[in-house]
């Protein structure tokens, strides 16, 4: 017998039977709904209460507060050249309610911009106060000592921040803390000379004179002081007091995000099998809709949570990276009852990394079933629509929710005409004369953050260099 040839060889044999690629065209395939990458676990609107917002507006009345501005001063560039916006000199504690903007602009101009390098002293306890200063850009730590004589951080300054203005007074006085950059920083300086030339104007003497802002007197929290005595004895009489009221409190309309779905005749009758087309076409349109709710529940300009967190809520990182110090630090500004924390992904993974580096590890905690981690007992949530900027720095939000807790709620009405799901609607707007069947799909929404305790920020926290 002699051995096969290349002809006798498996791949030139017939084909005994029916191929696979073949028989597919007789088989039904088995699918999966359509997938959508841009789905995420929205925390946010998850854990925060639903308030019915009756009529489309929620008004938030809180107790007569006297606090001016936001403590901050805002800056105008062009180029690196740096200047102050005049009237926000107004939040300096001896120009707070001065409105003079010919004279601001004034004083503006005299501000000398000055640039300092990461660890140098700006101002130095001891010594006397003889500037004031705006922090343009960088950040400052306020150093001081302990009670048993080391030096500690008490607090650190960034964009917006100003130090020395007992300078603009008749009696400024020595730093009682040393003021030292911890990075580059940009500031603009006054001198206590360059004032007092300008106190030559009419208005600003006066208004120098005039000194204290009067009127009732306030508790820590900048609102109208109730009087109540404790302790007395006898029957001596009583203060009468009353609470007061915002005049103008603030109201917060409901927002809205739309779009109009559009699927062809053709499609909606012809290849409903096995999965209804518009259904799926729907429920992928409703997951963006819900993903742009969240998006704007945390940055939009008007009721967005990063934008309207008071400015005294705001805290900066110690060091740059989040570290265990700097989530205490943000707890202690929401000690009430704090809920949760929220944060980037990648933000919680910086986390974690400084908890390595510092032999620490958190519990996680169980929520609804999910391990999530967390930092003092309180979770912390992913949320990636906390931005991350081009310098990789991003925010940590912490926040205390429900009326009950005068914490954040988040604002919709239900019942509205054609409701899909709770405080969203679909509604048939007819078929074009391209046989485009059309649907409005509308869902609306706000949050609130009822007093400004109910939110805390750690800002510019650094997620370190990509590797």
């Amino acid at each position: 017998m002699t051995a096969a040839g290349p002809a006798g060889s498996a791949e030139q044999q017939a084909q005994l039977s029916l191929s696979t690629s073949a028989a597919r065209n007789l088989a039904t395939t088995t699918k999966s709904t359509p997938q959508m990458q841009g789905i995420s676990s929205r925390w946010l609107l998850r854990l925060l209460p639903w308030v019915q917002a009756t009529g489309g507006t929620y008004r938030v009345n809180r107790r007569l507060s006297f606090t001016v501005g936001d403590g901050r001063v805002t800056f105008t560039n062009t180029g690196t050249d740096v200047r102050v916006i005049p009237p926000e000199l107004a939040e300096l504690a001896p120009l707070r309610g001065f409105s003079d903007e010919q004279a601001l602009a004034a004083l503006a101009d005299r501000f000398v911009q000055q640039e300092y390098a990461a660890g140098d002293v700006i101002a130095e306890a001891g010594q006397p106060v003889e500037q004031v200063f705006l922090l343009a850009h960088g950040k400052v730590n306020k150093l001081g000592s302990s009670k048993y004589g080391e030096t500690s951080v008490l607090d650190v300054l960034a964009n917006g921040a100003h130090f020395g203005a007992e300078a603009l007074t008749d009696s400024p006085g020595t730093w009682q803390h040393t003021m030292k950059a911890t990075t580059s920083c940009t500031v603009l300086a006054l001198r206590r000379q360059a004032f007092q030339e300008m106190r030559e104007v009419e208005t600003i003497r006066e208004h120098i004179r005039s000194g204290a802002t009067g009127g009732r007197a306030r508790n820590e929290h900048g609102e109208a002081e109730i009087s109540v005595a404790a302790g007395h004895s006898g029957e001596p009489a009583l203060a009468g007091t009353f609470v007061d009221y915002e005049l103008s409190p603030r109201e917060y309309e409901l927002s809205v995000a739309q779009t109009v779905l559009q699927v062809h005749t053709r499609v909606a009758d012809l290849y409903n099998h096995p999965m209804d087309q518009t259904e799926q076409q729907l429920k992928l349109t409703i997951e963006a809709l819900r993903e742009r709710q969240e998006n704007e529940m945390v940055n939009n300009p008007q009721f967005g949570l990063l934008h309207n967190a008071d400015m005294q809520q705001r805290i900066n990182t110690r060091s740059g990276p989040p570290s265990p110090d700097d989530m205490d630090d943000l707890l202690a500004t929401v000690w009430k009852d704090p809920g949760f924390f929220l944060a980037h992904p990648r933000t919680i993974s910086a986390f974690g990394q400084e908890c390595s580096r510092r032999g620490v590890y958190p519990q996680a905690v169980d929520v609804g079933g999910h391990q999530v981690p967390s930092w003092r007992g309180v979770p912390i949530f992913p949320c990636d629509k906390i931005g991350v900027d081009e310098n990789r720095t991003s925010s940590v939000l912490l926040m205390r929710t429900g009326e009950q807790n005068r914490g954040v709620v988040g604002l919709h009405q239900t019942g509205i005409p054609d409701e899909y799901e709770p405080g969203l609607s679909v509604r048939f707007m007819g078929i074009n004369e391209q046989a485009i069947i059309q649907y409005l799909v509308s869902t609306y929404y706000s949050a609130a953050i009822l007093v400004p305790d109910a939110v805390g920020v750690l800002e510019n926290v650094e997620l370190g260099v990509q590797s």
